[in-house]
């Protein structure tokens, strides 16, 4: 007979900390950010160049290896659809009812058609545990700012991960992508 494992000694985590760190099986640890980027296609040719040469300065003074990750998922449009049929409801001008029913029309369409995608970013650093645990979270601290001071010059916004919770829902997110797109 198979011996089958279960998922917990399947995944690569031993413990999940606050602040987005969480401990891996080798015994090295990684942290979290989310990254809240700006809309770069909206700047100016001369701010676009700035925003590079920031972001090229920003990985020259990266001495240390991180993961950009990015997940994209279908947008849930119904609550938006749902607002607006209320506020349709409501509503006693025929003209404004018409241009909102259009509006819904054309969210459906975008939905439809998959157009409608959220993003999230995130980096990851990972640290090997080669100088003791109590060094780990200095140094993770300290590789954190130096990525959101590069990042903010950019002009990307970056957020740490404050619970254990919301380090666990991240790593749902990618461990189990066709569910929590429900």
């Amino acid at each position: 007979m198979k011996n089958l494992i279960s998922i917990q000694e399947w995944l690569p985590f031993s413990k999940i900390f606050k602040k987005g760190v969480v401990k891996l099986k080798d015994d090295s640890y990684v942290k979290i950010l989310k990254i809240v980027p700006i809309n770069y296609s909206l700047k100016s040719e001369i701010e676009k160049e700035a925003i590079l040469n920031s972001y090229k300065i920003f990985l020259k003074t990266c001495n240390f290896n991180l993961q950009i990750l990015i997940q994209s998922n279908k947008e849930d449009l119904n609550q938006i659809i749902s607002k607006i049929n209320n506020q349709i409801k409501k509503e006693k001008e025929e003209k404004i009812k018409k241009i909102s029913e259009k509006y819904i029309n054309y969210i459906k369409e975008i939905n439809y058609n998959k157009k409608s995608t959220a993003r999230r970013f995130y980096i990851i650093i990972k640290i090997s545990n080669k100088k003791g645990e109590e060094n780990i979270q200095q140094e993770l601290e300290e590789k954190y700012l130096k990525i959101k001071e590069g990042l903010e010059r950019c002009g990307n916004r970056i957020e740490e991960i404050e619970t254990k919770e919301e380090t666990r829902e991240v790593l749902f997110s990618f461990y189990n992508k066709r569910l929590s797109q429900l």
